[in-house]
């Protein structure tokens, strides 16, 4: 077989060393347009655990990469005016020149033909002449863009601007740095890659650049600004340049990876944001996995292929995802400034998600430790020999304080009977109480019968469903985990244009088949036209006069039963939600149109029961930050939303997304609508609870720790386990007390009597 390569990058000569190892008797020839030792950047860097799989790829290679790599095994972040030491995390840096010439040279002797300045750039020759044809020619690959239709790339152009740049300052670890001045917020991302010169990544937003001249600026300018921003770290040193401009990062991804006999490798085929130093580390184990796939399928090119990107589209694709989640980290790097230093670094440390409480305190037990302490410190919990851990901290709001952060998120069991809960309400309920969480909060309750969502939905809006729920109140107050009973909160809603269905195992979103009830909304669009849904009738003002007092008076109910905290519910496509959002609401009145306007009824009603509802309980309100359709709302509605909620008396904002429009395509992954809640926490200064896709104990403390929410709501992890918080204790050696009556079954004696 021929194979060609265009680019002669580490994507290029690593494929055309795998496969010639693999098949020496192959004619490879790499196709480079620049001098052998001509290249960009400076220097690249390999965490310990990639290194292992390039070790077993090619021991050659590999043997001759490590002896000249620099190592270090700490990450020194400075922050207002210090710094804070982060170590057991091992790095390998090495020249990008140098690890060229190890490749190139292990290639030739291999017997792979290099051509260098090589302007032969006719891919369709290329193709056309040889078996297989790699385009390794990076991010603005000639060859992707001659088959572009086949490849489907696409570009996500992010918003900071960034240098890359070289020193003589041999950094001693994995370094951050950021600094403000009249001219906005920069950071560095440096490390060592020899024993002469360390690579420095200068990067700021677009309005800190432009603001500081640098959109103005040439090479020598650029360089002289950062030199005397940064003079505390280079400590005398001088940035060096390599044709070094400042530049936009873009995200690129393909739907497809190889067209006909044209396989992509590396840049070519995706990018990965430098912060968490994935680029090489990506293009080398693309090699790894074309040489699988075609050793796998030597003689049938099209299987080996499409098992090439049936193996490394997804591998790639979590990394970018990691990569995206700490890109968007630096780039909302203002937010998180607003932090402690302590809490900035967690924060920073554990961005992309792979890091979490418990990996780092495996890495760092110190460092974990001392942010542990501040986080138990400012919740006034007394130090004792082991720092509590966040969950296990409480928090409070107005009168109420909890015994810890962990919330059982409302839902929707779909048994009550006219809205009346009974004794299954009381046994799930009661069940998670006495589970340890600090606040159980029911499921969507209803303000009328044409509130609900289905039959079996449960209502607040008469004395007997009042007397039931306090039944179920004054259980939950009296079981909770041993001195630290739960506390419990009423979810308030009306289902407006989503209401009239049947129960969740009876078909989602699906009409009744009979007895449907008479739907409002905001405008007459049905939500889900595909499954029948009715079409709601357009309020009028004397509807929204109605809907406002049946909130009132459930709120009055709510009090009376003895819930400690109330929530309203704006998401989700319900019919607060449903004037939030231009998917549903396209009124042309005062109630329609710009958010200020879609915001109005919604805030009336808050404005109502914040009246209603004693001044010393709080109030939640869930939105959905993000409709994940096209012309709906976006994460700056949901700060301006989360602002307006705050000025009309929301304690804390219960931070969801999505579920407005059936045609939604949310981006699921662990804890995704996080990154919403910490924005508006960190950005409204309102307090925030976080759910969705949070699974154990660990990403709970994750995110309360990183400045990510106050609270913490599970679901479906509480489902499978209403002991959760006291199994989650007895996990992390945490001495929370069971309930009495199930000491035997819990690792602490009963309490001693009074």
């Amino acid at each position: 077989m021929r194979v060609n390569v265009l680019g002669g990058g580490p994507a290029g000569l690593y494929s055309a060393i795998l496969l010639k190892k693999r098949f020496p008797d192959w004619r490879i020839d790499v196709y480079e347009r620049n001098l052998a030792d001509v290249t960009w950047g400076w220097g690249v860097v390999f965490s310990d655990e990639t290194m292992s799989g390039f070790e077993e790829a090619d021991k050659e290679s590999h043997d001759t990469i490590t002896r000249h790599f620099a190592r270090w095994s700490s990450i020194d972040v400075f922050v207002k005016g210090g710094v804070i030491r982060s170590h057991g995390h091992g790095f390998v840096g090495i020249a990008r020149k140098k690890l060229l010439q190890i490749f190139q040279a292990r290639a030739l002797e291999l017997g792979v033909a290099i051509h260098f300045s090589s302007e032969r750039l006719d891919v369709e020759t290329l193709k056309a002449e040889c078996d297989l044809l790699l385009a390794c020619d990076g991010v603005r690959s000639v060859a992707r863009s001659r088959w572009e239709d086949s490849f489907k790339p696409s570009f996500d152009p992010r918003k900071c601007r960034y240098i890359w740049l070289g020193t003589t300052k041999i950094f001693p670890a994995f370094t951050f740095s950021f600094r403000e001045n009249e001219h906005g917020l920069f950071q560095i991302h440096a490390y060592p890659f020899d024993d002469k010169t360390s690579t420095m990544i200068v990067e700021c937003d677009e309005a800190s650049w432009r603001k500081a001249g640098l959109d103005q600026a040439d090479e020598a300018t650029s360089l002289a600004y950062c030199e005397a921003l940064f003079a505390p770290e280079l400590e005398g040193h001088k940035l060096l340049s390599n044709r070094s401009t400042w530049v936009q990062f873009a995200t690129l991804k393909n739907e497809r990876w190889f067209h006909e006999n044209v396989a992509l490798v590396g840049d070519s085929a995706h990018t990965a944001h430098f912060s968490i130093g994935s680029g090489t580390k990506l293009a080398m184990e693309d090699a790894i996995g074309l040489a699988n796939a075609v050793e796998r399928h030597p003689n049938d090119l099209r299987a080996a292929l499409e098992a090439y990107e049936a193996d490394r589209k997804p591998a790639a694709g979590r990394i970018q995802t990691a990569a995206q989640q700490s890109l968007e980290w630096f780039e909302n790097v203002k937010r998180h400034h607003t932090l402690e230093p302590i809490q900035m670094v967690f924060s920073l440390m554990t961005r992309s998600r792979r890091i979490t409480h418990a990996n780092l305190r495996l890495r760092d037990p110190e460092l974990v430790a001392r942010a542990d302490r501040w986080f138990e410190a400012k919740a006034g919990v007394s130090a004792g020999e082991t720092p509590t851990p966040p969950m296990f901290t409480p928090y409070t709001l107005r009168s109420l304080t909890l015994p810890n952060r962990v919330v059982v998120s409302p839902m929707c069991m779909y048994s009550a009977v006219d809205g009346v809960p009974n004794d299954f309400h009381l046994a799930h309920l009661g069940s998670l109480a006495m589970g340890g969480a600090g606040l159980v909060m029911t499921e969507m309750t209803n303000v009328c019968a044409e509130g609900r969502i289905t039959p079996g939905c449960t209502g607040i809006w008469s004395e007997a469903q009042r007397d039931a729920w306090k039944r179920i109140v004054d259980f939950v107050h009296g079981v909770g985990s041993g001195r630290s009973p739960a506390k419990i909160g009423l979810q308030l809603s009306h289902a407006g244009r989503k209401g009239s269905t049947r129960r969740l195992w009876e078909g989602p979103d699906q009409p009744l088949a009979e007895g449907n009830w008479p739907l409002i909304g905001p405008s007459p669009i049905p939500y889900d036209p595909k499954k029948g849904s009715q079409t709601p009738r357009e309020m009028t003002r004397a509807d929204m006069d109605e809907v406002r007092e049946l909130f009132v008076k459930s709120t009055r109910l709510a009090h009376e039963a003895g819930f400690d905290l109330l929530e309203l519910h704006m998401a989700h496509g319900y019919l607060l939600s449903s004037f939030l959002t231009p998917v549903s609401n396209q009124r042309t009145d005062a109630y329609g149109g710009s958010l200020e306007n879609r915001l109005r009824f919604p805030l009336e009603v808050l404005d109502a029961v914040r009246a209603a509802w004693p001044s010393d309980k709080p109030l939640s309100v869930r939105i959905s930050a993000v409709d994940w359709v096209p012309g709906g709302n976006e994460s700056d509605d949901a700060v301006a939303i989360a602002r307006a909620l705050r000025e009309h008396g929301a304690d804390i904002v219960d931070v969801s997304t999505g579920q407005t429009s059936p045609e939604a395509k949310p981006v699921f992954g662990r804890s995704y609508q996080t990154p919403f809640s910490e924005r508006i926490r960190n950005e409204v200064g309102v307090p925030t609870m976080a759910v969705g896709n949070v699974n154990d104990f660990d990403q709970v403390n994750s995110i309360l720790l990183g400045g990510r929410a106050d609270l913490v709501a599970l679901g479906r992890p509480h489902l499978s386990d209403p002991h959760f918080t006291l199994h989650a204790a007895v996990a992390q050696g945490y001495a929370m007390p069971w309930p009495p009556q199930y000491f035997l079954g819990g690792p602490l004696p009963p309490p001693p009597k009074s």
